[in-house]
């Protein structure tokens, strides 16, 4: 049954999306243009992205820290790639209280002018090497468009920052976060991702180079959903951050940056998502599995209890929904907020010994006995993300194209949408040209050698790398 609510991704995926995230009551629009509130269900799947994702960070040996959320703009300034890339977006504070300040204070857009002050007051020596530090917080960047979760004039979220006493080194934590980020999406949210680097253009201002990991959505276009950066010596030396090295030689640090985003639940959404509303992956839904029974009866209720605490001992979250709302409301509700799996307790059930398990990602609906309860629920969730992965791999798979001509990148763009593989020589000019086409730009390099014979599909010139483009959110 369709959800009147809920506008179909076939007529317009944009409204559809807008639609799945006020009907799973995940975000509201405030009385700050471009600012949203997170309400329970979407800030619940944050807490869930954090807390998996932190666990993460720290079994690679990294600590958390709070920065303030004021930047002076001597500071913010010494940089001059960082402030020029991040100009347009900064929000100044000029007055605090009924007094003018005497120096602005930008609200962060992003942390590394912060870090690099902290760390050339605390780095001394090669032992005090490497500080690998992270922090959940968030930023403000005066977007001119924005969407809930995708854009946003203040949004959470994390961002690493560290200190290395050699290039190998600091080369190394660029893309070991990389991989991090990848792992956490295709093994939590079960979105597959391609990795690679950014060009010049596209990358992060201030960085030697930037790493990415791109998703592809369901509609087609991609959405950057994580990048780590390699600074070199760039900031170390903007902001004198250096150390007495094992030669008793003074050197400036190698740094690295990386960073992810409340993006993730958009991506979640355009991802997963169907007519009918939000779809989670089990593993990072707050709440797993919906126990409803069809009447707020004692033996009903009781049973329905039982079936909860032994899914909590096994570390399912399961909830019982005794609210005095009809049994559809309450299927539905389940339905729309994206619960993996519901399960259903009615008299007949009570009579056979048995509940009625369904699936939000199939629909598929199964009768099982109570004995048989916990070890199905364990099975069927480990099946829904495996399934929603699959889903998405195959959507990406199917999306994805090799393109020797401007008119084949065309006709790809304006029919049917994803990521394009073509040779590019280098050139900005032809990275430009690409954007013509419906606004197309690079999402990463892929680290390939094989240009024998390949030209750029812009100019015709010899190519430099293969490169994988695309629409973005």
């Amino acid at each position: 049954m369709k959800n009147e609510k809920i506008t179909l991704r076939s007529v317009d995926f944009a409204k559809w999306y807008t639609d799945v995230v006020k009907a799973a009551k995940l975000a509201d629009y405030s009385s700050v243009k471009g600012c949203v509130i997170l309400e329970p269900n979407g800030y619940a799947i944050w807490e869930s992205i954090q807390k998996n994702m932190d666990k993460m960070f720290k079994e690679t040996g990294h600590q958390n820290v709070s920065l303030p959320v004021f930047i002076p703009e001597n500071l913010l300034k010494k940089e001059g790639e960082l402030v020029s890339g991040f100009a347009p977006e900064v929000a100044w504070i000029t007055e605090g209280g009924s007094n003018k300040l005497e120096e602005r204070l930008a609200f962060r857009p992003t942390s590394e002018s912060l870090f690099c002050d902290y760390y050339s007051k605390s780095v001394k020596s090669y032992r005090d090497l490497p500080k690998l530090y992270n922090q959940w917080c968030n930023v403000v960047r005066w977007e001119k468009e924005t969407r809930p979760f995708l854009r946003s004039r203040e949004f959470l979220w994390q961002e690493g920052h560290t200190v290395h006493s050699t290039r190998e080194e600091a080369e190394a934590e660029t893309l070991r976060m990389l991989n991090v980020y990848k792992d956490f999406f295709e093994k939590y949210l079960a979105i597959p991702v391609l990795t690679g680097r950014k060009t010049e253009k596209e990358k992060f201002a201030g960085a030697e180079y930037t790493m990415t990991i791109e998703a592809l959505m369901q509609n087609g276009v991609c959405l950057q959903s994580g990048t780590s950066h390699y600074f070199g010596q760039k900031f170390s030396k903007a902001y004198d951050v250096k150390f007495i090295n094992k030669n008793n030689e003074f050197e400036y640090c190698y740094q690295t940056s990386w960073g992810t985003s409340t993006r993730m639940i958009g991506a979640l959404i355009m991802a997963h998502s169907d007519d009918q509303g939000l779809v989670l992956p089990p593993k990072i839904a707050p709440r797993q599995v919906c126990i409803i029974p069809i009447k707020n009866d004692e033996k009903l209720l009781s049973l329905a209890f039982k079936i909860r605490e032994n899914l909590l001992s096994k570390d399912i979250t399961a909830y019982v929904d005794e609210s005095d709302k009809s049994a559809g409301f309450k299927f539905a509700e389940a339905e729309v907020n994206g619960i993996p799996l519901r399960i259903e307790i009615g008299y007949k059930d009570l009579e056979n010994n048995s509940v009625t398990i369904v699936r939000r990602d199939t629909s598929e609906k199964e009768s099982v006995k109570l004995n048989d309860v916990t070890n199905k629920v364990i099975q069927t969730l480990e099946d829904i993300q495996n399934n929603l992965y699959n889903k998405a791999l195959k959507n990406m798979k199917e999306k994805t194209y090799d393109a020797k001509t401007l008119d084949e990148v065309k006709e790809i763009m304006e029919n049917h949408p994803g990521f394009v593989n073509a040779h590019w020589c280098g050139k900005e000019e032809c990275e430009l040209k690409m954007k013509e086409i419906k606004g197309t730009k690079s999402r990463c390099i892929v680290e390939t050698k094989d240009y024998e014979d390949e030209k750029c599909i812009v100019c015709g010139e010899k190519a430099k790398h293969k490169v994988v483009w695309g629409i973005q959110y």
